[in-house]
C-alpha cells in the first residue's frame, strides 16, 4: 500500500494535539488577563491613595506584587496603563447607562435616561477624587485625540443605537444622521457636565451669577434639537 494513502497530510494536526494546544493557549491567556487586571487594580489603588495620576510605574509594580519585567510585557509604559484605566472606566459607564436605558419601552424615554445618567456620571465630584478624568483625560484629548475616540467608541455606539431606535419609531427627526446626532449629544452632555460645576451659565439678564446646568436642562436642550415637533 502506498504510504501517501494512509498518512495524514503534512499540514493536518492530530485532534488530540489541537486540543492540547487550545487548552494551553486558553490557560496562558487567562494568566495574562489576571496579571493585567492586577496591574490595573494596583494603579487604581495608587491613584486613589495619592489623589493624582502623578505616580511611577515602580509604585504600581510594587503595589501589584508583580515584576517590572511582567509590567512591560503587557504595557509600553505609564501612558498605556492610564489609557487602559480610562477605557475601562468608560466601558463600565457605558454598561451602567445601557442597563438603565434597557428597561424603558419608549425609545425617547430610553434616550432621555441615557443622556441624564451620562450627565450625572460626568459631573465633577470633589469627594470622589477622580484625577483620571480631571487630570489625565484633558491632556489625552489634546495629545492623543485618536485614542480618546477609541475609548469613547462603546458609549458612542450605545447612543447611536438609541437614536436609531427613536428615528425608526418616528419619535426623532428622520433627517438626522444617527451617529452624528449621537456624537453631538455625547460631546455636548459630557463637556457641559464637566464644566458646569465651576463655570456657571449667565442668566438671561446678562449677569455673571447664573445657575449651573442640571440633568433636566441638558435633556431639554438635546431633545428639542432632535425630536419631532
Amino acid at each position: 500500500m502506498n504510504s501517501d494513502e494512509v498518512m495524514p497530510a503534512g499540514d493536518d494536526e492530530p485532534s488530540w494535539k489541537q486540543r492540547a494546544v487550545e487548552r494551553s493557549t486558553r490557560a496562558a491567556k487567562l494568566r495574562a488577563e489576571q496579571r493585567v487586571q492586577r496591574f490595573l487594580d494596583a494603579a487604581q489603588t495608587v491613584i486613589t491613595e495619592k489623589g493624582t495620576t502623578d505616580f511611577t510605574v515602580q509604585e504600581v509594580v510594587d503595589c501589584s506584587r508583580q515584576s517590572l519585567r511582567s509590567f512591560y510585557q503587557h504595557f509600553d509604559g505609564k501612558h498605556e496603563l492610564l489609557l487602559a484605566l480610562f477605557e475601562d472606566a468608560l466601558r463600565r459607564t457605558t454598561v451602567q447607562i445601557a442597563a438603565a436605558a434597557e428597561g424603558k419601552p419608549d425609545p425617547v424615554e430610553a434616550l432621555r435616561t441615557a443622556v441624564q445618567l451620562l450627565f450625572e456620571l460626568s459631573r465633577p465630584d470633589p469627594a470622589a477624587h477622580r484625577p483620571l478624568f480631571t487630570d489625565f483625560a484633558p491632556q489625552l484629548l489634546l495629545s492623543h485625540p485618536a485614542e480618546v475616540r477609541r475609548a469613547h467608541a462603546p458609549l458612542l455606539d450605545l447612543l447611536t443605537t438609541l437614536v436609531t431606535g427613536g428615528v425608526a419609531a418616528g419619535k426623532l427627526r428622520d433627517d438626522v444622521d444617527p451617529r452624528r446626532a449621537a456624537a453631538l449629544t455625547m460631546e455636548t452632555v459630557m463637556f457641559t457636565a464637566q464644566t458646569s460645576g465651576s463655570a456657571r451659565l449667565s442668566d438671561n439678564r446678562g449677569g455673571s451669577g447664573g445657575r449651573a446646568v442640571d440633568a433636566d436642562e441638558i435633556w431639554d436642550f438635546v431633545a428639542h434639537g432632535i425630536t419631532v415637533g
